[in-house]
């Protein structure tokens, strides 16, 4: 077998190819009942990834921005609050705090897993608020905006530092949402509760993207709200239906925000193999670090503390010229991607909330410098090969990954 001339860096074509029987089957049934929205495709694989979360409830929506609007306004957030969270996340996080009439406040990472550090979200709600007892709400003091919650960013499949932020959160009175639209299946230890817990287990409501990249990927468009709590699941059922508690009884005013019941099958067919696809890439990715690990300090390889079992939704390295690697593994007909070139807080949308460059160093320095190189479940041990042997050749010809010549590499597939 040969090598192929192009690595993607995802491949959405091999596992549709791989299930499409069974995608093909969910479109005749559907077709066939003419059942498009809601009924009991939604049904079953609300029941089946609630299940998977270790959640009481999960309500389907038609993407991961309307998730995390909904879960914020099913949580009473609205008009003036201030919603804590990172800046090195997909827009969708802040639009929906934006759309939600609330305004976020960004808090550094930690520069080692590009999560939100808890250390840093200590010292801006113990330095900069006030925690008023008798209302039991936090006040920020320069701007006098109540703080209401909290959305810790699980940022390239790996869950953020949770038990530090719970108990802040408690402390602070703040509703915990988890950003979980890249963290399909990984898990935490938590130290508090003696147990691993699942992403969208831990915060009050948690958020999910079904884009068609992430790791439970629909074929189209598609998020979810997991939740414990039965009654933000039942605002959150009534905002992605224009409010209706019932047809035709709106309680409130509500979207559009529902999942077809297409992509709901597609998603509960692939629902069933998404263990096994997250434990293909968390082996990939302790192949390429194998592979790369000799190629340090130049390059820094994903870190993964002890209390973590992350899925790998990218494997993102850091290095100093990002620009002339990308262009070195373009050559070598490898993609890769940038999780996110320009971090929130100096991006032009947001240039009314008043930041400026260098309000958040470690962000900013990890912007300039990450890249995610090719990570599906389908890679073979010569792709992955191929990828290190084209990292080292532009970082250390002479040492570092001792790569067998591609063609025996890719003899063995």
């Amino acid at each position: 077998m040969s090598l192929p001339s192009q690595i993607p860096f995802v491949d959405l074509v091999a596992p549709h190819v791989e299930m499409e029987a069974e995608l093909l089957d969910v479109t005749r049934t559907v077709l066939r009942s003419a059942g498009f929205i809601g009924g009991p495709m939604v049904a079953d694989f609300e029941h089946d990834f609630a299940a998977y979360c270790d959640a009481e409830h999960a309500i389907a929506v038609n993407s991961g921005t309307d998730a995390l609007r909904f879960a914020l306004l099913a949580a009473g957030v609205t008009e003036g609050h201030l919603v804590l969270t990172v800046a090195n996340t997909f827009i969708a996080t802040t639009e929906a705090i934006t759309q939600a009439g609330a305004r976020p406040q960004f808090i550094e990472i930690d520069e080692r897993t590009y999560n939100l550090d808890p250390r840093r979200l200590r010292e801006f709600l113990e330095r900069e608020c006030v925690f008023d007892a008798r209302v039991r709400r936090t006040i920020h003091r320069r701007t006098s905006r109540p703080v209401t919650a909290v959305i810790p960013v699980h940022l390239f499949g790996q869950c953020a530092d949770m038990d530090p932020i719970l108990e802040l959160a408690e402390r602070f009175n703040l509703t915990v949402i988890e950003d979980a639209c890249q963290a399909h299946g990984a898990e935490y230890f938590s130290k508090a509760e003696n147990r691993w817990r699942k992403a969208g287990s831990m915060g009050r409501l948690a958020a999910f993207s079904f884009y068609p990249g992430k790791n439970l990927g629909a074929c189209g468009e598609g998020g979810a709200v997991t939740t414990s709590d039965d009654e933000m699941a039942r605002r959150v059922r009534m905002l992605r239906d224009h409010g209706q508690a019932k047809k035709y009884y709106h309680d409130i005013e509500g979207y559009n925000g529902r999942l077809d019941a297409l992509q709901a099958g597609f998603l509960a067919a692939k629902l069933r193999r998404l263990d096994g696809w997250n434990q293909a890439r968390r082996e990939h990715a302790a192949r390429y670090k194998q592979l790369l690990a000799p190629l340090a300090p130049a390059l820094t390889l994903p870190h993964v503390p002890n209390n973590s079992r992350p899925v790998f939704h990218l494997f993102v390295v850091r290095v100093a010229d990002r620009e002339g690697l990308q262009q070195h593994l373009a050559g070598a007909g490898i993609g890769t991607g940038i999780h996110y070139p320009i971090p929130l807080h100096l991006q032009k949308a947001y240039v009314a909330l008043g930041y400026r460059k260098g309000d958040l160093p470690i962000t900013e320095r990890a912007a300039a410098e990450i890249v995610s190189l090719p990570m599906f479940p389908q890679m073979t041990e010569a792709q992955l090969r191929h990828v290190a042997g084209a990292v080292a050749d532009f970082l250390a010809p002479r040492k570092a990954v001792e790569a067998e010549p591609l063609a025996a590499a890719a003899a063995r597939g």
